[in-house]
């Protein structure tokens, strides 16, 4: 016991310290321990605001001040038990073993997150340590918080101004004597924290980099063990072709990525594997929509970042090979859009060109396969001035449209011969997604001049809302459930991770790409109203409850398909609470597993570009270090990244899979989202669903839209015409011209 302890006590007066008995014990106690004391000497920060104002010592404090304030006093006292907050009591301790969990707890209230059990820090390749060891690790300071709590009138309106003196002159008395032990001090917290600009702490770049790094662990592991071929297996270190020769499946879905990334180095052995190992002259039968995708995609979005934005050098040599590949393969696409309706067939061989029916579903096409092509074959046709793939492409909307579905909303199966929906199962999820998410960047892709596109999709998204949008309990967790028997069926509380690309979508074609500041005030072109706020605050309950799916298992990994708790039909509504999404979400064991999907992700990185929140980054990188936690595979992740067979075991068992869209998709999503604005700007270019960019651009004197929807009432089903205005010359006439 020092002489600096007594000196301080002395310095402070304290003139309701009981005893010099317990003067001592003070000053032989911890500094900690002894300064909380001084700060508060009768543990008022245990007590309500009640407890106090009724407490032996707020009535010797009142007898003190009463000859100079006693009506004040009893004003302020009555002010006090009606405000509506309460004096926090889990204050965090700064010398507990358990501070680090506390920290853990104090910011996941900052990002209204449930807390977690702080993971341990991992070192993956040169990824630095603390990359995955948790965002708020023992490396970084607790967030800083302030009681700001909300007070209400006391709705006594004081005639004479005497009174108002003398009650405001009670309620600085009162608060002093309180400041005094030490409730407005800096260690005191509130229920709601300040927003944290994470943008002051956060170095987003280096957490680019991080994600740059984890592309390259992905890519020398496939170089080392798979190279040119089109499945990866890191666990077993090797490789497989879908086709004899093989398609560069991996090589070519990852072209962009690199670009984007600005890897040269494997970029330049990659470019050379397509220019000279890369045939499609394979008698060979692929999936239409996936060689659409991932190959034609990648190959046109190869050429725009290569030629158009010239992102990275490219020999003089080579600069049509990605072009003249693209073309070559689309040629052979062809034959599958030789269907009597005009719908694709499922598949199609790559050396006949010839459309094969699929082997399953009764021969029937999936619906969004079929209405997931148009960007690839549309952006092809701008390119090389040739109509044939515009217009092949744009007669499988005008089929799908012509089936009148109600509401917007069509089943997942439509047969190729007939150009009919098959069953009446609707749903977002696989077989139906991308379907949705072409109307809107269909419209985007041409920069707005063809509405017919914004007509459907705004006839879809209502759909959605009236039918399909409902809440879980107790949490009220917004999501998109499915119909397995059509509109008037029951509605089943599942949602794929596949749907959680809706958050994006919605927040793309309420603003068109524009920032939400920008699209308010936007004087031409997009229009702002009601419709558009909903859907933006769809957009974000959307999101939430798609982070949620992560946050609440065991790896922090989502799982391929969450079912959601449904009280009762569609349940209560109501706004997002904060209990325990755990109980809103159930993942079945079947349902388990996770593929390293990007649809997440994408939608974080499009409502970061829109609304500028940096919960939404926050959120991507949280996911990122579940990702490198628990699926790297080999010491310091030298094999790479792997799917997963169950999200809620902890070390999870990895499948012997790395799917191409982890590197065309996911990283390059994350990629994006931790990049500035200005690198590929949404109101610019429009992201094919394989995540493959693509200009916008002017239809031109050579293009035009070659097809008009139907009437319809108000449900969307087709008016079916008299005989005599089918009879009409002038609509035979317009029909002919055609």
């Amino acid at each position: 016991m020092g002489t600096g302890c007594w000196a301080h006590l002395l310095g402070r007066k304290l003139l309701f310290y009981p005893s010099f008995f317990k003067a001592s014990i003070l000053c032989n106690q911890p500094y900690d321990a002894r300064m909380n004391s001084l700060r508060d000497p009768f543990s008022l920060r245990n007590k309500t605001p009640l407890q106090i104002l009724r407490s032996p010592l707020l009535q010797t404090i009142q007898t003190e001040v009463q000859k100079a304030a006693g009506p004040a006093i009893d004003s302020a006292v009555e002010t006090l038990e009606s405000m509506s907050f309460s004096i926090p009591k889990n204050v965090p301790s700064f010398t507990s073993p358990n501070r680090e969990f506390e920290d853990v707890g104090w910011a996941a209230a900052k990002s209204s997150v449930s807390p977690r059990t702080p993971k341990r820090p991992v070192t993956i390749g040169n990824i630095a340590e603390g990359a995955v060891g948790g965002l708020f690790g023992a490396n970084r300071d607790l967030p800083l918080y302030k009681d700001k709590p909300y007070y209400q009138s006391s709705g006594r309106n004081q005639k004479k101004m005497y009174r108002r003196k003398r009650f405001f002159g009670g309620l600085i008395v009162v608060f002093g004597l309180l400041y005094w032990f030490g409730y407005f001090s800096g260690t005191g917290t509130s229920i709601l924290p300040i927003k944290k600009k994470t943008k002051e702490i956060v170095n987003w770049e280096d957490r680019r980099e991080k994600v740059k790094e984890a592309f390259m662990l992905s890519w020398n592991a496939y170089e080392k063990h798979a190279w040119g071929y089109d499945q990866f297996f890191p666990v077993t270190k090797a490789g497989r072709q879908m086709i004899p020769k093989g398609m560069g499946w991996i090589i070519v879905d990852a072209l962009d990525t690199m670009m984007i990334m600005n890897l040269t180095k494997p970029l330049e052995k990659a470019q050379h594997w397509v220019e000279h190992s890369l045939t499609f002259d394979q008698d060979s039968e692929v999936n239409t929509f996936e060689t659409t995708i991932r190959m034609l995609g990648g190959l046109l979005s190869a050429h725009y970042l290569s030629q158009d934005l010239k992102l990275v050098p490219v020999k003089k040599a080579a600069e049509d090979m990605y072009l003249n590949k693209a073309t070559d393969l689309a040629d052979r696409l062809l034959g599958a859009y030789d269907s009597p309706s005009g719908v694709p067939f499922a598949s199609v061989n790559l050396k006949s060109s010839e459309g094969v029916p699929s082997h399953a579903d009764g021969g029937a096409s999936s619906t969004a396969e079929a209405a997931t092509l148009q960007l690839e074959m549309k952006y092809l046709s701008k390119l090389i001035g040739e109509t044939i793939y515009w217009k092949k492409a744009e007669k499988v909307i005008e089929v799908l449209d012509n089936n009148g579905a109600e509401d917007g909303l069509v089943p997942i199966f439509v047969y190729a011969d007939t150009g009919n929906f098959r069953g009446n199962e609707i749903r977002l999820g696989s077989r139906g997604d991308s379907y949705y998410e072409y109307l809107i960047k269909q419209y985007l892709q041409t920069k707005n001049q063809e509405p017919v596109y914004l007509d459907m999709y705004n006839a879809a998204m209502s759909g959605v809302k009236k039918h399909l949008i409902a809440k879980s309990h107790p949490s009220h967790l917004t999501f998109i459930a499915e119909l397995p028997n059509g509109i008037g069926g029951d509605l089943s509380p599942k949602m794929d991770h596949l749907v959680c690309f809706m958050p994006g979508l919605f927040a793309l074609g309420a603003t068109e790409g524009l920032t939400v500041e920008d699209a308010r005030r936007a004087e031409e072109g997009v229009k702002w109203g009601i419709r558009q706020e909903a859907e933006l605050k769809l957009a974000r309950e959307l999101m939430r409850t798609c982070y949620e799916m992560y946050n609440v298992t065991a790896t922090g990994l989502a799982p391929e398909i969450a079912w959601f708790n449904l009280k009762h039909g569609k349940s209560d509504g109501g706004e997002f609470l904060e209990a325990d999404p755990s109980k809103d979400i159930i993942v079945k064991p079947r349902d388990a597993h996770n593929l390293q999907r990007p649809e997440t992700v994408e939608s974080l990185f499009v409502m970061w570009r829109i609304t500028d929140d940096e919960i939404y980054r926050e959120w991507g990188w949280k996911i990122f270090e579940a990702f490198l936690e628990h699926t790297a595979v080999g010491e310091n992740a030298k094999d790479g990244f792997t799917s997963l067979d169950n999200v809620n075991e902890v070390p999870p068992t990895q499948r012997d899979n790395m799917e191409s869209f982890w590197l065309a998709e996911t990283l390059k999503y994350l990629y994006l989202l931790f990049s500035p604005n200005d690198l590929l700007p949404l109101d610019q270019v429009v992201f094919n669903t394989e995540a493959h960019p693509f200009p916008k651009f002017e239809m031109g004197r050579l293009f035009e839209t070659g097809w008009k929807r139907l009437p319809r009432d108000k449900e969307g089903k087709i008016i079916k015409k008299g005989p005599k205005e089918e009879e009409n010359p002038e609509n035979q006439k317009e029909k002919d011209e055609k």
